[in-house]
């Protein structure tokens, strides 16, 4: 296909719905899923797609260190690295993702190696609206990464937002959010963090994506603990995950 948006890697598949643009890229050995030019939303190595390209993608890992978990929702698909990295390090664990638009959750399927299974639900509606269902099934782990072509959706941001997924999950659950650094300066949000959870910690990421793991009660470990499970927890999934708990930190 020709490519006459100046990407820096060939085009591989285009369309349009009522969100937007939607392109996928291919170099050969890997994958990218773009919404506009200047955006990719998600990589994945074509050879081994349960293997997360991107450091903020591999840091929202970082929560498997706190929880082991039995059911997780994702809110947000994109290329589905995330789900495919759950599925592959988690037997047996049940997952909901949760994906506004339905040209997405297409293109995961066909270009993106995503997995099926009888544990994996890929849900096409809004992240607000599963929410506000009262199914009363609880779950471990909460993945918020909503984007849209300029940046994060807004309703990530917001208290309410916030509450409803601490009301998702387990009296040990956490809560796992893709933010920018731009918003360490939001009060009404870090506000709710710490209404809704008693232990937020956050990882700067080389890419500056500004990541929030969120518990509901206080971990206990000590670092040495969590830096050999992280070393060993990497080794697992194929990457260095220990690295990352260098730029971990308590929310002031």
């Amino acid at each position: 296909m020709t490519n006459p948006y100046k990407f820096s890697t060939p085009l591989l598949y285009q369309t349009v719905d009522g969100y937007g643009p939607l392109y996928v890229l291919d170099d050969g050995e890997r994958r990218t899923l773009a919404f506009g030019v200047d955006d990719t939303q998600s990589c994945c190595l074509k050879s081994a797609p349960h293997i997360p390209e991107y450091e903020y993608t591999q840091a929202m890992l970082l929560v498997l260190l706190f929880c082991q978990p039995k059911r997780i929702t994702l809110l947000g698909l994109g290329g589905g690295s995330l789900l495919s990295a759950l599925h592959r390090q988690i037997p047996g664990v049940h997952i909901t993702a949760v994906e506004r638009r339905q040209a997405v959750i297409d293109v995961a399927y066909r270009y993106f190696q995503l997995p099926r299974g009888k544990r994996l639900s890929v849900l096409h509606q809004d992240a607000s609206a599963y929410l506000a269902r009262d199914t009363g099934r609880k779950v471990d782990i909460v993945f918020a990464d909503l984007y849209h072509a300029t940046g994060v959706d807004q309703q990530q941001l917001d208290p309410h937002f916030i509450a409803r997924c601490a009301g998702c999950l387990k009296a040990e659950g956490w809560l796992v959010l893709n933010c920018w650094t731009e918003h360490q300066d939001e009060t009404d949000f870090l506000l709710a963090l710490r209404a809704q959870f008693a232990d937020v910690r956050v990882v700067m990421t080389g890419s500056r994506n500004w990541i929030v793991l969120a518990g509901k009660a206080s971990d206990r470990q000590s670092i040495s603990a969590l830096k050999d499970k992280a070393h060993r927890l990497g080794a697992e999934m194929g990457f260095p995950l220990q690295r990352y708990l260098s730029r971990k930190c308590q929310l002031d």
